[in-house]
């Protein structure tokens, strides 16, 4: 058996507690080296054999396990965040299907939730968003043209934005395109969770200048909107002129 395993966002304590087990009980490990905390490997048994695919192929990492299973060894397949997330996951699991062999999957603690929590905000705030939209720019990976930040602005959503950290200013000037105004609040959280987490906040007016002040290039998370900062209306959930399932309104109390 093969599993998938969300390492969360950097805190070896943010894997859930199945990941753990599973990875505890894992013979075979093979873990993307390049942004997984290594912390994560304490988890692991003294004897389990240890890869790091960082400077591995699609075909390496099958062949890693094609062999662990055909030896009738626990695999643990260890991704950041949760591997649905930019993980490259889909491309495993369809050669394991062709090959025949059987994996589950394990979600994670994404890097989007963990940076929230780091800036101690919702994304779904009453009256500002109920929409969190994560993306990311063009890089190597190109991104379609309906996808675009200048795109995707438009909508006026939370957004959260991978992997572009570097080119900061380009992500400005499309959300600034977008409709995004001067002072619309942007956090940068750089390695959320992790012991040297940084929190880089401003507006789209200042942001690019911080960012760059800080030297943040690449592992951080961009999050941009209203949420961030600024009214909101109280949630219904809580409200106790609110009727619904597990609670009757005030009103309706007193009639």
């Amino acid at each position: 058996m093969v599993t998938f395993i969300g390492a969360g966002p950097g805190d070896p304590e943010l894997i859930t507690v199945k990941g753990q087990k599973r990875l505890a009980d894992a013979d075979v490990v093979i873990y993307a080296g390049s942004l997984v905390n290594p912390e994560i490997l304490t988890w692991c048994r003294p004897e389990a054999v240890i890869h790091n695919s960082a400077s591995l192929s699609l075909e390496q990492v099958i062949a890693l396990i094609g062999q662990a299973v055909a030896e009738g060894k626990k695999v643990a397949r260890v991704h950041t965040g949760d591997p649905s997330i930019y993980g490259a996951i889909r491309e495993q699991m369809d050669v394991l299907d062709e090959l025949g062999i059987a994996y589950e999957v394990i979600p994670g603690v994404s890097s989007f939730l963990a940076s929230a929590a780091a800036v101690q905000k919702e994304f779904t705030l009453p009256g500002v968003s109920q929409t969190v939209i994560i993306t990311r720019l063009a890089g190597r990976t190109p991104v379609p043209e309906r996808e675009s930040l200048r795109s995707l602005a438009q909508h006026q959503a939370s957004l959260c934005i991978f992997l572009s950290t570097a080119m900061i200013g380009e992500v400005v000037a499309e959300l600034r395109d977008g409709g995004y105004s001067e002072d619309t609040p942007v956090a940068v959280v750089y390695k959320a969770s992790w012991p040297e987490q940084k929190i880089v906040q401003g507006t789209l007016a200042d942001i690019a200048d911080k960012v760059q002040a800080a030297k943040l290039s690449r592992t951080a998370m961009i999050m941009v909107g209203r949420f961030l900062e600024g009214p909101y209306e109280r949630s219904l959930l809580y409200d106790p002129t609110f009727s619904h399932g597990y609670r009757q309104a005030v009103e309706e109390k007193k009639s």
